[in-house]
């Protein structure tokens, strides 16, 4: 995976940024790779270099998505003291697409009307046998497991379990990883509206 903060993602997928500059240890990617970028979909790597600190321009900054080249110093600097000879890792990428994200489920605004026709969804998905309000709860629980262990929890196998999980994916309301799933913030939305539906209210007296 490459990780970004929320704010970068949008320069990401218009093709903003172009660059970003790591402080590894080693190579964490390499030219040709693609790698997931949750929640945006898939960044292909096109070059990967060592440079020094003080070769990084302006222009370059701001392919990286920072203001200005002291933005991205004091980013760089977060990781230990940097100086001129700091060797730096320059990755240039581009957006490769959606990956397997399904379109809305980053939408966090469920309506009434949505959150109805969800909950019809799931309801036909449970009519021979209820595994979908479990399934969400052990994903919710246990976030980026692998999913034979998932399986092992609900007492399944593996290949189904992880057929009806991609049954779950395309109503938006789970996402994949390398290893295991997470619920997406579309399925967040949709189990905060259920549970507050399902609380009893208070009585008046």
């Amino acid at each position: 995976m490459l990780l970004f903060k929320k704010a970068f993602f949008d320069g990401l997928v218009s093709g903003a940024i172009t660059l970003t500059f790591r402080r590894w240890q080693k190579p964490h990617v390499k030219p040709g790779g693609r790698y997931r970028c949750h929640p945006i979909g898939v960044l292909e790597v096109e070059a990967i270099e060592v440079v020094h600190a003080r070769s990084i321009t302006v222009r370059d900054a701001v392919s990286a998505g920072f203001s200005a080249l002291e933005a991205l110093h004091a980013h760089l600097a977060e990781r230990g003291p940097l100086d001129d000879d700091s060797p730096i890792y320059r990755v240039t990428l581009r957006h490769g697409g959606d990956g397997d994200r399904v379109a809305g489920a980053l939408d966090e605004t469920l309506s009434g009307d949505d959150v109805a026709a969800l909950r019809e969804r799931l309801a036909r998905m449970d009519r021979d046998e209820a595994w979908t309000k479990k399934t969400l709860a052990l994903i919710e629980k246990m976030p980026r497991t692998a999913a034979s262990k998932l399986a092992a929890k609900l007492g399944r196998e593996t290949a189904p379990f992880k057929a009806d999980v991609v049954k779950l994916k395309k109503l938006g309301l789970t996402q994949s990883f390398e290893v295991g799933y997470e619920i997406s913030p579309r399925g967040r939305a949709f189990l905060a509206a259920t549970r507050a539906k399902a609380k009893p209210k208070a009585s008046r007296r």
